[in-house]
């Protein structure tokens, strides 16, 4: 038999253009792809498989979310975060409808006005402590929707976790999706982050969705591990409509959507998905621990999944700007938003708490002297 034939590794014209040791902690979009992921690209690269979403691992996709969701979930991958979010909230709203939102939500303040240049939504943006919507604020909203003079609430944004890192809980959710559909407005989830909220909450990804009363979920993956893609995932059918047109003509309909369906089928088929956000947690519970032990930091939110939201003395940032980018969640109160990615180790923890204290005892000295 002759020996194996050696193939030279493949050349690439591309260069290294980064320090692949460098960690920050300014978003868990920062992270590379998990390697799991990345042998699942390379799995399904090879041949031809038909285009548009007609390939084998898009329809195997449809098995895997409904193990998780229920028998009656239909997934629409699609590329990016508001991308899902456009097409989810125009699938359940009309062209003079409105979705309830969080004012701080990512739908409302950080995605370019998106759903209302694209779908042509109002967002009506109402109070959240700690990120989540509370019933009163719903209902405040619900007094004008018979006004003709006001665009109609035919929707309820809520984020899981929040922009603030907060979790709500499947009770939670439960009672505002009752009172949404007691009005006759349909729930939406924006889930970036939901594989870190069920893991905080130790339930199920369809606790806080399916069972809870969810009709359409944004479901997200570049911040759990992928390398791009998110899903709109369709819950209750019976209230959804025009989901797969919406896709198309929201630009988000993938040519070779293989590439997408086979990292979902990465992350979801087995406990990827749980893996990671359990270890980002995790990393983000040590990193407050610790952060909360400096004199003169103030961890300001609870940490509940994978941020870490801390008040840090101006000569602490400009010490740190020097190593590390910082996303100021707050500029007026020097409030820092932290997270933790699936690939932020232990040793990543200790350099930049280690950091902080190293640069908050200097200004401290630096204070004392006459």
């Amino acid at each position: 038999m002759p020996p194996p034939v050696r193939r030279p590794p493949p050349s690439t014209g591309a260069v290294l253009r980064h320090d692949p040791g460098r960690r920050d902690f300014t978003s868990d979009n920062c992270s590379g792809a998990h390697p799991e992921v990345l042998s699942a690209l390379l799995l399904a690269n090879g041949g031809h498989q038909r285009s548009y979403g007609e390939d084998r691992y898009t329809a195997h996709l449809g098995d895997t979310f409904r193990r998780h969701f229920g028998p009656g979930a239909e997934v629409f991958p699609v590329f990016n975060g508001t991308g899902a979010n456009v097409v989810a909230l125009q699938a359940v709203t009309d062209r003079w409808g409105a979705a309830v939102c969080a004012g701080r939500a990512h739908v409302n303040q950080e995605e370019g006005g998106g759903p209302e240049h694209v779908a042509g939504l109002k967002l009506l943006g109402v109070p959240a402590t700690d990120g989540k919507i509370g019933t009163a604020s719903v209902e405040a909203v619900l007094e004008t929707a018979e006004d003709q003079q006001h665009a109609r609430p035919q929707v309820l944004s809520l984020t899981q976790a929040t922009e603030l890192g907060t979790c709500y809980t499947p009770e939670e959710v439960r009672v505002l999706a009752a009172l949404a559909h007691a009005h006759g407005l349909a729930v939406h989830m924006d889930g970036a982050r939901l594989a870190n909220a069920a893991v905080s909450l130790d339930v199920p990804l369809s606790a806080c969705t399916t069972d809870a009363g969810v009709d359409i979920l944004s479901f997200g993956g570049t911040k759990n591990g992928l390398l791009l893609g998110e899903c709109v995932v369709v819950l209750d059918p019976s209230r959804v409509s025009g989901t797969a047109l919406l896709r198309k003509r929201t630009t988000q309909l993938a040519s070779k959507m293989r590439f997408l369906s086979v990292q979902f089928e990465a992350l979801l088929d087995g406990d990827l998905w749980h893996r990671n956000a359990a270890h980002a947690n995790a990393m983000a519970k040590r990193l407050g621990s610790l952060l909360a032990r400096v004199e003169g930091v103030t961890v300001t939110r609870p940490v509940e999944a994978n941020s870490v939201f801390a008040v840090l003395p101006g000569t602490v940032l400009a010490a740190l700007s020097r190593r590390y980018d910082l996303y100021l969640s707050d500029r007026l109160r020097n409030e820092a938003r932290l997270m933790c990615s699936f690939d932020t180790t232990e040793e990543d923890v200790r350099d930049f708490a280690a950091a902080v204290a190293r640069a908050a005892h200097a200004g401290e000295k630096d204070s004392r002297r006459p």
